[in-house]
Order: C-alpha cells, then sequence, then structure tokens
C-alpha cells in the first residue's frame, strides 16, 4: 500500500504538464518542495527498516529524476533572466512586471512569516555562486546574518516610492539582495554596507555579474560609513545595543542636514521608536514582522 502511495505521488507529478512550463514557478517550487519533503524523505525512513529495499531505491531514483528535471528548468530561467538584468532589458517597472508573470499576490501574502517561494525565485534569480562561509567573528552585539524576505524588500520600493534624487542604504547587507532588488525595482542608486567581507564580496561579484553599476556595497563597521550622500536607510536589525545608538546617533547628524528615511524591520523597530528625532509613519513598531517606516522630524 505504501510503495503504491508514493508511486502514484510520483506518477502525479510526472503528468502534471502545467509545472513543466516556464512561467509556473510557483507550483514547480511546490512540486519539488513536496517531493522533497513528502517523497524522498519518506522513502529515507522507509529504507531504513524495510523488505522493499530494491522497490524503494527504484522509486527513490525516479523522483530524484523529478526533481532534477523541474530544477533544469528553473535554472535555464534563471540564466535567461540574469542576462535579460545584465543586458539592461529590465528597467524599474518592467522588473516587477516581470515578477508578477511568475507571482500572483495571493501565492505571496504580505501577512505571513518566514521565507516562501518568492524567495526561493529571488536566490535563484540574483546570484549562482556558492554561499561563503563568514571569516570575521561578530562583536556581540552583531547579529547574524538573515536574509531579508523579498516580500518585505518589494513593500520598502512600494513605500519608498524612491526617486534618481535618493541613495538607498543598506546597514548590514549581507549577500546583497536588498540593494540590488530595490536598484532592479526603481533604478535608484544603492548601497550596501557590510562587516563580513566574504558577503561583501559576494554582494559586489553578484551586483557585478549583473552589470548594475548604481549598485555598490563597502566593507566596513557601520559605525565607520560615510552616509553624507543617503536619504533613505534600512536596516534589518543587523545590531543592537551600544552600536545601534551609536549608528543612530550618526544618522541624527545626517538629519539635521535633510530629510532622512529609514526602514526598519525586525526587534529595532522598537529603539527607533524611542529616538525623540524620528517619528514613526508606517507599521507596528512592536510587531517584528511588520515593516515599519520612521522620517526625521525638522527642526
Amino acid at each position: 500500500m505504501v510503495l503504491a502511495e508514493i508511486e502514484e505521488d510520483i506518477q502525479a507529478i510526472e503528468q502534471d504538464e502545467a509545472i513543466y512550463q516556464e512561467i509556473n514557478f510557483n507550483s514547480r517550487a511546490n512540486a519539488i518542495d513536496f517531493i522533497d519533503f513528502h517523497i524522498i524523505d519518506r522513502i529515507d525512513g522507509l529504507l531504513q527498516n524495510s523488505a522493499y529495499q530494491k522497490e524503494l531505491t527504484i522509486l527513490q531514483q525516479r523522483a530524484e529524476k523529478v526533481k532534477t528535471d523541474l530544477e533544469k528548468i528553473d535554472n535555464n530561467l534563471f540564466k535567461r533572466l540574469r542576462e535579460n538584468i545584465r543586458t539592461g532589458t529590465y528597467k524599474e517597472s518592467s522588473f516587477l512586471k516581470t515578477l508578477d508573470e511568475y507571482f500572483d499576490q495571493d501565492d505571496n501574502p504580505t501577512d505571513n512569516i518566514g521565507y516562501d517561494n518568492l524567495d526561493n525565485f529571488m536566490n535563484g534569480l540574483l546570484s549562482d555562486q556558492a554561499i561563503p562561509e563568514p571569516i570575521m567573528e561578530r562583536e556581540q552585539e552583531m547579529v547574524f546574518y538573515q536574509k531579508t524576505p523579498a516580500r518585505i524588500i518589494l513593500e520598502i520600493a512600494e513605500l519608498a516610492n524612491l526617486g534618481s534624487e535618493d541613495v538607498f542604504f543598506d546597514l548590514g547587507s549581507g549577500l546583497g539582495q536588498v540593494p540590488i532588488l530595490v536598484n532592479l525595482i526603481s533604478g535608484t542608486a544603492a548601497k550596501g554596507v557590510e562587516y563580513e567581507p566574504a558577503y561583501c564580496n559576494y554582494a559586489k561579484t553578484c551586483a557585478s555579474q549583473l552589470n548594475l553599476h548604481l549598485v555598490e556595497f563597502i566593507n566596513i563597521d557601520a559605525r565607520l560609513a560615510d552616509y553624507s550622500q543617503g536619504t533613505v536607510f534600512f536596516l534589518y536589525t543587523p545590531f543592537g545595543g551600544k552600536i545601534l545608538q551609536t549608528v543612530l546617533e550618526i544618522l541624527q547628524k545626517e538629519s539635521l542636514k535633510r530629510t532622512i528615511r529609514i526602514f526598519t524591520y525586525g526587534p529595532c523597530s522598537e529603539t527607533l521608536a524611542q529616538q525623540n528625532w524620528l517619528n514613526c509613519v508606517h507599521g507596528a513598531v512592536n510587531d517584528p514582522y511588520k515593516l515599519c517606516a520612521f522620517r526625521s522630524l525638522s527642526f
């Protein structure tokens, strides 16, 4: 009975013509997850103690082939889209239109927690490099790197309504996804400030491969960076405590020269809400899974 169920699951994916069409990335991603967690993992468990080793091995090989075939479709898709980015085919709104072709808003609700298929898409699209291991030891108040959910980056780009006069800074930019996507969506100059050199080099290579001249990554402690050009800033809680407060004091000095906007995600939103030079204009600061936006006050 179990063998028949597994074979039926594999056959259903094999015969689903829609997921083999390049445009149906969402359905294909769901199918790959199903193969991984409901077929291959199930077979692995059964192989530990089963009289049907041969039959299960055949099913496992069959499932792995289906998964490989589906992943090849994605790899070819990403290769083509990266070439389009490199050659300047996608400019601002046209990049968003391309995303809309692959993602329905109902498939990626903005009120969920964690990552979704849009993140899988961005991970494959922006680079085919292997993710490097960090080589620097973090200070105690520095937070370990986590990617900003792609839906949050799209929300930033929409709310910020960036123009050619803006310069966007991502503090703790990691592998560079936020500045790259902000630039692709808005055309605005975007800079990433990153303490970890391995991550910064990865991001630089990614931007170079995509031929994004207005995207820059700076390997420096955020407390030492030059923010004189910045008009819009983003922090996905890259640090806390005294480091965060020092950086905020630096940004406050910048706000005396011009109005600045700061977007936050994660626990640091509550700290920014306590700053008397900032006004929260969007979001719930006590919810770490909601994007918040702040604007500097005029003095």
